[in-house]
């Protein structure tokens, strides 16, 4: 028997559902949900194909067996959850798309007023500082959303209430993952994976919103927020790479400055770039045909040892003429492209003359001349930036490399290598995706921080023994002191002098060097070595004497033993030093065949092992004051080159020693290659022996003086 179904209204069904009806939302904002999707869809699925390789990396580094099982349970659920976690994520997403402006997203993340564990503190920092970085970078964008979706839906909406808000989407997220099981290690690798592939991505879902909207009459006179930056991009590289025919993204900063400094590049023109512009019906060729003609020159690039053979200006107006004869039409290039080649060219000018840098350094950086000409014309970020990664990438492979020598010997270590390799590989591959040089920069700021690391350690222990030799040779001299107020002039016995010149200067030392002057040990020393020279004066009354020799023969036994005598000598002494004891007791000349031998201490005692500072002037020459001032201003890891002779020796100050005023220097591995005292040093500078280099950030350096320059032109 057919039954009939059973009918439910509209509004009811609504009712149990909780939900408005999809219906319900304007069309525009279903196209802008819709559209969101795909790319938080997208973003999602790079998240998983990252994660496991991810975390089996972290696994395959980790020591601890515990720590590599919860990396591999963590792989295997994530496989296992992948396809729920991404329903999961959408199905919230289109959830509170339904019930826009009616809640407030930030209570899915944080209960106010429940005790929080660390685990949900740590968690909570991590996603503060996501969506801080997300309003950073595409906060105006975002702010024009919420204004075009307030006008669309008629109500206030602010970020907490906005469904592709950063909050939101982290919201999201910890729903979709709440039942992963995966501990706070995990979820926090989770959360810089989501950051890396989705979050980087919100301004494309910002833009492509405001667009559909804009073009759709909802509030069509905001302007279009500023472009991501291109080193944001840059890290998002592996999702696809920039080509020449994007609207490629410079801020407005990086314009502004640019602008600003063609009136000063305005008497330059035609001094690099090819000047055709005499033709009247010339047409300027575009910025993008001019980076396919330098994409082109850029494989062209010589050897360092056949550079001058190389001009960037000939070579262009020879490609311009090719395309004016095929064109049939004289081409030249555009004033503010000329202008753009004029400025590179004066930066690595001087980057060619800078001899702060190594000869070496300085051939293979301007081969780079093209790579960095190309992203200055696309991308004037370069010049307004300092986080900008082709600028970063100059300024890391300049400071790493200022301690290379400037000989031809031994240069091709590990870092030479590098260097060599990141040049030719931005003349190989790099075209427009200036993702590459992001990519370089983190592999070369890895291997220069474990050569970094390397080098450091080696300057500690360089550093150490230096402050260790400078204790060493302060506690000599003072005991060198203490042995002479008590020593020289006297008469005293042979034996007495030489045990303690040899050996009791070693117990003081020792007493000195581990426990300092202010010590018990070191005030026992001295009280020891005075009680035994008392001791030996004739005259003792033998009473007090045999009260004082039990603990100065315990004390001498001790303090010889701690500095290892033989155990010959140290008997050969003490049979002495009885009869010299039995002679101050008598007053009398001993026996026969006992007589005592003694020696006049007329001279200042030296101990075998003392040393002088290094470099010996104590005294300022008229003229040196300037120099002398520059040597108190030097900072540890200051570099200078040393002039020997016909070679020259880079070295970097490592250690300051007050106590004796030494500077030690070290070359790049670390090891020690030069001193001077501060007044050998002041000397040498201003013989010219020596000068400081300066090791600021190149393209600041190279920037800074091109400016100043071109002003200096214009003044004139």
């Amino acid at each position: 028997m057919h039954k009939e179904g059973k009918l439910v209204s509209l509004a009811a069904a609504n009712d149990r559902g909780g939900r408005m009806p999809l219906p319900c939302l304007p069309v525009l904002l279903l196209q802008v949900r819709d559209k969101a999707a795909l790319q938080l869809r997208q973003g999602l699925q790079d998240l998983f194909d990252n994660a496991d390789d991810t975390l089996f990396e972290m696994a395959d580094k980790s020591v601890d067996r515990c720590d590599r099982n919860l990396y591999f349970e963590a792989m295997r659920d994530l496989r296992l959850k992948r396809k729920s976690i991404e329903r999961g994520f959408l199905d919230t997403f289109y959830d509170t798309f339904v019930r826009i402006g009616q809640v407030d997203l930030l209570a899915s993340l944080a209960e106010p007023g429940k005790p929080r564990s660390k685990a949900q503190v740590e968690r909570a920092v991590a996603i503060e500082g996501m969506v801080a970085r997300v309003l950073s970078r595409d906060g105006i964008a975002l702010q024009q959303l919420n204004l075009r979706l307030q006008a669309l839906l008629d109500r206030p909406l602010n970020e907490q209430h906005n469904p592709l808000g950063p909050t939101a989407l982290c919201g999201y997220f910890l729903d979709a993952g709440r039942n992963l099981g995966v501990g706070l290690r995990v979820k926090l690798v989770l959360l810089k994976l989501f950051e890396r592939y989705v979050l980087r991505d919100a301004d494309m879902i910002y833009g492509e919103a405001n667009q559909l909207l804009g073009a759709a009459g909802v509030l069509p006179e905001l302007q279009p927020a500023p472009r991501r930056r291109t080193e944001d991009r840059c890290m998002r590289a592996q999702r696809g790479p920039m080509k020449l025919g994007q609207d490629v993204g410079t801020d407005a900063a990086g314009q502004a400055l640019f602008a600003s400094m063609q009136a000063l590049l305005a008497p330059a023109r035609g001094q690099f770039a090819p000047r055709l512009q005499a033709v009247a019906a010339a047409r300027p060729i575009s910025t993008a045909d001019l980076l396919r003609l330098l994409s082109h020159l850029q494989h062209y690039v010589p050897a360092t040892h056949e550079a001058d053979d190389f001009d960037l200006g000939q070579q262009l107006e020879q490609l311009l003429l090719r395309v004016s004869v095929r064109s049939g039409t004289r081409r030249r290039i555009d004033v503010a492209d000329e202008d753009m080649i004029n400025l590179v060219a004066l930066l690595f000018a001087y980057i060619q003359g800078d001899d702060n840098l190594p000869a070496s350094l300085r051939a293979l950086l301007v081969r780079l001349h093209i790579p960095m000409l190309k992203v200055a014309l696309m991308d004037k970020a370069l010049f307004s930036r300092a986080s900008h990664p082709a600028r970063r990438l100059l300024n890391e492979i300049a400071g790493a490399a200022i301690g290379w020598e400037c000989d031809s010997k031994g240069l091709r270590d590990n870092l030479h290598v590098r260097v060599e390799r990141i040049v030719q590989r931005l003349l190989n591959d790099f075209v427009e995706d200036c993702g590459l040089f992001a990519e370089l920069l983190d592999d070369f700021l890895a291997f220069n921080q474990e050569e970094r690391r390397r080098n450091e350690l080696l300057e500690q222990r360089t550093r150490d023994a230096e402050e260790g030799r400078a204790r060493t040779l302060q506690a000599r001299q003072q005991v060198q002191h203490v042995l002479n107020q008590r020593l020289r002039g006297r008469v005293l016995p042979q034996v007495v002098v030489h045990m303690v010149v040899q050996a009791w200067s070693q117990v003081l030392l020792l007493a000195w060097l581990k426990q300092g002057e202010a010590s018990q040990p070191w005030r026992d020393a001295l009280h020891t070595l005075d009680t035994l020279l008392a001791s030996i004066t004739p005259g003792h009354e033998p009473q007090t004497l045999l009260q004082q020799v039990p603990g100065l023969l315990k004390a001498l036994r001790d303090g010889l033993a701690s500095v290892a005598l033989d155990s010959a000598a140290t008997r050969e002494f003490f049979l002495q030093l009885e009869q010299l004891h039995l002679r101050a007791c008598s007053g009398t000349k001993l026996p026969t065949g006992n007589e005592v031998v003694e020696v006049l201490v007329d001279a200042d005692i030296v101990l075998a092992i003392a040393e002088e500072p290094a470099c010996a002037p104590l005294h300022i020459a008229d003229g040196q004051a300037l120099a002398m001032r520059q040597v108190q201003r030097l900072r540890i890891g200051t570099w200078v080159e040393v002039r020997d002779d016909d070679e020259a020796l880079r070295c970097k100050l490592v250690a300051r020693i007050g106590s004796s005023d030494r500077l030690v220097f070290a070359n790049r591995t670390g090891m020690k290659v030069r001193e001077w005292n501060g007044t050998g040093l002041a000397q040498a500078l201003h013989r010219g022996d020596v000068r400081v280099l300066d090791d600021g950030l190149l393209f600041e350096r190279a920037l800074e003086a091109v400016l100043d320059g071109l002003r200096q032109a214009q003044a004139q």
